[in-house]
């Protein structure tokens, strides 16, 4: 059992909702990376990972529904394994030439909340740093 003893604990203390978080958050770090790198690269299969980039964040806004955090009311363990990757939302459109917010403005609603909080936004690389970084690589990797 995890100790942690602060106000706001990132994993619910009921068994359920915390397997459920447990569960959301494997679910992202199987999908989110590899998916995206699909996008960035830019090969025969872009126009498949966007989609399928599309189909994770509508369940992840599914998933939302109307609460403001996906841990409720205070930011837990699921909104601190998605929120990195909205730093690399610009990337994604700007390689893929499509647009997030259209089809998941909840969840981009939902990024702009957490970003409100210094110690998110403190954290987070700055979104057109990774695509300024990320053109280098892909000019190194000769993936123009």
């Amino acid at each position: 059992m995890e100790v942690w003893n602060h106000k706001s604990p990132l994993l619910p203390s009921d068994p359920y909702q915390r397997s459920q978080a447990l569960f959301w958050g494997d679910y992202l770090d199987k999908k989110m990376y590899s998916c995206g790198k699909r996008i960035w690269v830019g090969k025969e299969d872009q126009e498949e990972a966007k989609e399928e980039l599309m189909q994770i964040l509508k369940t992840m806004e599914g998933e939302l529904g109307d609460k403001l955090y996906f841990g409720g009311d205070s930011i837990g363990y699921v909104d601190v394994a998605l929120v990195p990757f909205t730093s690399w939302f610009y990337t994604y459109e700007t390689c893929g030439n499509f647009s997030i917010e259209a089809d998941c403005p909840k969840l981009i609603a939902w990024a702009k909340r957490c970003k409100e909080s210094e110690s998110v936004s403190k954290a987070l690389p700055d979104p057109l740093e990774i695509y300024g970084y990320l053109l280098q690589l892909k000019k190194r990797l000769g993936l123009n």
